[in-house]
């Protein structure tokens, strides 16, 4: 007996999009619903660690635990050189 409770979500699909999502259900067998569930706690999962990961850089920003611009782009534009140079450091 699954004691979670659930709740409907409601969403306009475009079509290519829900073809997609019934291609991969028929695929591995599960149904649409789970398939949803799983792209949804996955997108979901990335946001959360992308917001984590976004204080954490502001955190550092108003530490002042940064690298120069000019020490990024140089080696940035380095990159397609026959010598890059190394990745800056704090």
């Amino acid at each position: 007996m699954n004691t979670t409770s659930t709740k409907v979500l409601t969403a306009h699909i475009p079509l290519p999009l829900a073809e997609q999502v019934d291609q991969i259900a028929a695929r591995l067998e599960r149904s649409r619903g789970w398939i949803v569930k799983q792209a949804l706690s996955a997108w979901v999962g990335q946001e959360e660690e992308r917001r984590r990961l976004t204080l954490e850089a502001l955190t550092d920003v108003d530490a002042g635990d940064v690298i120069d611009h000019l020490c990024v782009r140089a080696w940035a534009d380095s990159l397609s050189s026959e010598t890059p140079l190394p990745v800056p450091q704090k």
